[in-house]
């Protein structure tokens, strides 16, 4: 009975040493799955980082693009307004002289549409 029991213990030792070597294959599982799940997150970071880099590089190179084309549309509308300012320096005084004959200078005539009723 004796080497029973002493098989028993045997037995229940091996089960022990077993029962350690899984929790520790846990252990070991669950660290390499945090290590993992950081190393994709920083991947993951990293990717999120490069590709916000060239949607900046893209976005600069449209804006910039944009921006020369206000500047140019500021400068055509500068330019017209230039131009306006000229033509009415020009002709502001034969204007208002043109509209000044035509109100001071009347000619009353009889409206074509007038009948006389007779």
């Amino acid at each position: 009975m004796a080497s029973q029991s002493q098989g028993v213990q045997q037995l229940l030792q091996a089960e022990k040493r077993a029962a350690e070597k899984v929790a520790e294959a846990r252990k070991r599982k669950n660290r390499r799955l945090k290590q993992a799940k950081e190393e994709a997150q920083a991947e993951v970071e990293q990717y999120r980082l490069q590709r916000e880099k060239d949607f900046k590089t893209k976005e600069a190179t449209a804006l910039g693009s944009h921006g020369n084309l206000s500047m140019e549309v500021d400068k055509d509308t500068n330019e017209k307004i230039r131009i306006i300012q000229a033509n009415y320096q020009q002709n502001r005084e034969a204007v208002v002289n043109h509209l000044l004959r035509l109100v001071c200078e009347i000619k009353p005539e009889i409206h074509v549409n007038y009948r006389i009723n007779g």
